[in-house]
C-alpha cells in the first residue's frame, strides 16, 4: 500500500532549507509539470544521501518497535488484571 501523501506537491515557501531541497530536486529531475513531490525528494535523497535516510528509517523502526512493546505490555497487564478480577469473583 502506497502512502498518498508522498505524491503531494511540495511548495517551498516555509523555510530556506525546504526551498533549497525542492529547487535541487527540481533541477535534478526536471519534471514536466514543475511540481516536486515528497516521493521525488525521497528518491533523490536515497540516491544522493542514503546515510541520512538510513538514520531516519532506523529511528522510525526503533520508535515503532518500542511502541509495539509498550502496547503488548499494556494488553498483557489488562489481561492479567481481568483474569485476577474474574478469579476473585469465583
Amino acid at each position: 500500500m502506497k502512502n498518498p501523501d508522498l505524491l503531494k506537491e511540495i511548495i517551498p515557501t516555509e523555510s530556506e532549507l525546504k526551498e533549497i531541497i525542492v529547487n535541487y530536486v527540481g533541477e535534478k529531475l526536471n519534471p514536466d509539470n514543475d511540481e516536486i513531490t515528497v516521493e521525488q525528494v525521497i528518491d533523490v535523497f536515497a540516491e544522493q544521501f542514503p546515510e541520512f535516510l538510513l538514520v531516519v528509517a532506523e529511528e522510525n523502526w526503533i520508535n515503532g518497535y518500542t511502541q509495539a512493546l509498550n502496547d503488548t505490555k499494556y494488553i498483557n497487564d489488562k489481561k492479567i488484571q481481568n483474569d485476577t478480577e474474574n478469579l476473585h469473583r469465583e
